[in-house]
């Protein structure tokens, strides 16, 4: 959403793709595929557009500042938080655990490849503050990151600002 530079006391940290989690969920549609069976109730399968991405958090006592993002071309990319310390080698990924608001932000096939992303600011916000909040206990926080309308991972830069909690 900002360009700005950053102070200097803010902590600026980005989105990892995470492929060894996002293989893993992976491999668990293709073996309920495979053997016929049903996801359990409430469970949520990874969909063919959605890859697992992660936060690291250095410090934990932090304060939502603002996002950064860039997408190259078009697109629509939604951002989904996932609210426990989900382990997917262990459990399965219940929908009652992914967190609202989402962040969304776009930028349509007809608007000009320069033109700023769009986004629901009031949502990103919000979406911003649990983060911080969440990230008080925890070091690590994982997110489904969904691409359409032409997005592509390898076009995607994401990061969020924090300040420390004085």
């Amino acid at each position: 959403m900002d360009k700005d530079k950053s102070p200097s006391s803010a902590y600026v940290l980005s989105f990892k793709e995470d492929t060894a989690l996002t293989e893993m969920m992976r491999l668990r549609v293709s073996f309920l595929q495979r053997t016929g069976q049903k996801r359990q109730d409430g469970e949520h399968l990874l969909l063919p557009h959605e890859t697992v991405y992660r936060l690291d958090f250095t410090t934990q006592e932090l304060n939502f500042s603002r996002w950064y993002f860039s997408l190259v071309g078009h697109g629509r990319v939604t951002i989904t938080g996932i609210c426990q310390h989900w382990t997917p080698d262990l459990t399965n990924l219940m929908t009652r655990q992914l967190l609202e608001p989402i962040g969304t932000f776009w930028r349509k096939a007809d608007d000009p490849d320069n033109s700023p992303l769009k986004c629901l600011e009031a949502d990103m916000q919000e979406f911003g503050e649990r983060i911080a909040e969440l990230a008080k206990v925890r070091k690590v926080m994982y997110f489904l990151i969904a691409f359409k309308d032409g997005a592509e991972p390898a076009n995607l830069s994401c990061s969020v600002e924090f300040t420390p909690e004085k």
